[in-house]
């Protein structure tokens, strides 16, 4: 397996394979201590925490997997709910020995609809829930599904067929255009995330999570009868979705603190790694 190798400078840092729920997940783990894990976005991979988890694992055993259909994970053919694809985290969670405390569950872009699911779904396996730069679908429905790139990833076998080939040109242009500083997103890390979306299934996995959206919808409307009590951190970038986590999270959960910060767009851990390290172990000592 091929994976990223500039992450050899952290000395506790390790790759492992699990197939868990059906589904062979890639993950990287760091540290020691309470279980703190990070869920990615589209499109990204278990990447864009790199420059976090070593300061993350100084106080916490990290997991960071590549969600089903992205990064060095498998592409099934379903199961892009993100019930589901919570569910995949969930059993990671327990494979890796860390079944008998609550975890504190950190998401990002679609990481963040999946670390809600995986809350709502298993309330008393969640200590603290951290969500970034996304907003929940079927929560507070304001436009999310007429954003272009909703509406175009929602299109049958479309997109896959039009982007290949043409990685690196498209997403570089959601890396640039939701950055407050587009060269955060180093040319290292457009490598590695356009070679894992080049792959096989790569390209129709990401947009898979898209595809499944009135179902998520639908669960969402579900979960949030009732509502989290856990404590959650809800960050959105100034230059970007701004209040969009805050209402949301605060729609579905009764202790919601919230930052809108400055100098960052939709990328926080790579544009604001050590104020967002700094943040969320704030909130954690406190939370848990």
């Amino acid at each position: 397996m091929e994976v990223a190798t500039d992450t050899d400078e952290f000395d506790d840092l390790e790759h492992g394979l699990a197939r868990v729920n059906d589904t062979k997940l890639h993950y990287v783990t760091a540290g020691e201590g309470p279980p703190l894990v990070l869920c990615h976005g589209w499109p990204q991979t278990w990447y864009e925490w790199r420059e976090v988890i070593p300061a993350l694992a100084t106080d916490y055993t990290v997991i960071a997997p590549d969600l089903r259909g992205m990064g060095d994970s498998e592409t099934p053919r379903a199961g892009y709910d993100k019930d589901t694809v919570a569910t995949d985290v969930r059993e990671l969670v327990h494979h890796l020995g860390f079944g008998d405390d609550p975890i504190a569950l950190v998401g990002h872009d679609w990481g963040m609809a999946t670390a809600y699911a995986y809350a709502a779904q298993y309330r008393d396996e969640v200590a603290a829930l951290c969500v970034l730069e996304a907003g929940l679908p079927g929560i507070n429905e304001d436009g999310k599904r007429k954003l272009w790139h909703t509406r175009f990833h929602n299109v049958p076998d479309l997109p896959e067929r039009l982007v290949a080939g043409r990685e690196r040109l498209y997403l570089s242009w959601f890396y640039n255009e939701g950055a407050y500083d587009p060269s955060a997103i180093t040319d290292d890390a457009r490598d590695e995330y356009v070679r894992c979306y080049s792959q096989a299934g790569g390209l129709r996995g990401g947009f898979e999570y898209y595809r499944a959206y009135e179902e998520d919808a639908a669960n969402n409307d579900a979960h949030a009868e009732e509502p989290l009590e856990i404590p959650v951190l809800a960050l959105g970038g100034a230059a970007s979705f701004r209040e969009l986590p805050i209402r949301d999270m605060e729609a579905v959960a009764t202790n919601v603190e919230g930052e809108v910060l400055d100098r960052a767009g939709h990328w926080i851990p790579e544009e604001r790694p050590e104020y967002f390290v700094e943040r969320l172990t704030g909130f954690l000592e406190d939370a848990m």
